[in-house]
């Protein structure tokens, strides 16, 4: 297995995307809030760059099925039905519901990986689960998605988590998987810490949710294996791998 990292979208370059599995990553919020969101029924998500790409979008979906969701320095969308918080995404409002999202970092990172033969969202939510299901695969890309385009500590130790449960898999990292240097330093990162609140509320990403009082995200943000689902991106839409 070849193994690449990216520590933000602006860095991807789009080569190494043709026949890869990419895993795209926002624990502080974007990937954590889509795996709840998936989870409570959620009937699709669409991730767009712009407000104004999700207000077309959504508009031409149809808004009586369809919600808007998404932030910029981390509050609501003015407008909006849903910010980016996962505890907003309740089986009551969602379920059965198209989600087009709109987000500062983690929308981005899904359309920096187009081009990949796969795509799907990892968090801790949902860690062993993407662990499992990449296991087998030849080329894996990590996409973390950063904060403004730098280095964002939660999503490289995300990575890095996703890496060491695939090497303790194999067994041996130097004779099962080629990681380029990327890959080795969040794998070293991994084996120097583990995730909890008190490491995100650290981080750049949570230490701006303290300041704008959604401090309370960052606990769900940092468990660890809620979920067992995938969610895949197809065409710019986002479902639980498999059609679950």
């Amino acid at each position: 297995m070849r193994v690449q990292t990216y520590f933000s979208p602006a860095e991807v370059n789009s080569g190494s995307m043709a026949g890869a599995t990419a895993v795209v990553i926002d624990v502080i919020r974007a990937t954590t809030t889509i795996a709840d969101a998936l989870a409570n029924g959620a009937k699709a998500i669409y991730p767009t760059v712009s407000t104004e790409d999700a207000i077309r979008l959504a508009n031409s979906l149809g808004r009586e099925d369809t919600l808007l969701c998404g932030e910029r320095k981390g509050m609501k969308v003015e407008g909006f039905d849903l910010g980016n918080s996962p505890a907003e995404f309740t089986e009551e409002k969602i379920a059965g519901k198209q989600l087009v999202m709109s987000t500062t970092n983690g929308t981005r990172a899904f359309l920096a990986a187009e081009g990949a033969s796969r795509i799907i969202a990892g968090s801790l939510l949902n860690l062993s689960a993407v662990a499992e299901d990449v296991s087998g695969v030849e080329q894996l890309v990590l996409i973390c998605a950063g904060k403004e385009d730098r280095f964002s500590l939660d999503d490289a130790l995300c990575a890095g988590l996703i890496v060491r449960a695939l090497s303790e898999r194999t067994g041996s990292v130097e004779s099962e998987m080629q990681l380029d240097d990327a890959s080795r330093a969040v794998l070293a990162l991994a084996r120097s810490c583990e995730p909890d609140e008190a490491l995100l509320r650290e981080t750049a990403a949570g230490s701006a949710l303290v300041e704008i009082g959604l401090e309370a995200d960052l606990s769900r943000c940092a468990e660890l294996d809620r979920h067992a689902l995938i969610p895949e991106m197809h065409d710019r839409m986002i479902r639980i791998s498999g059609g679950g």
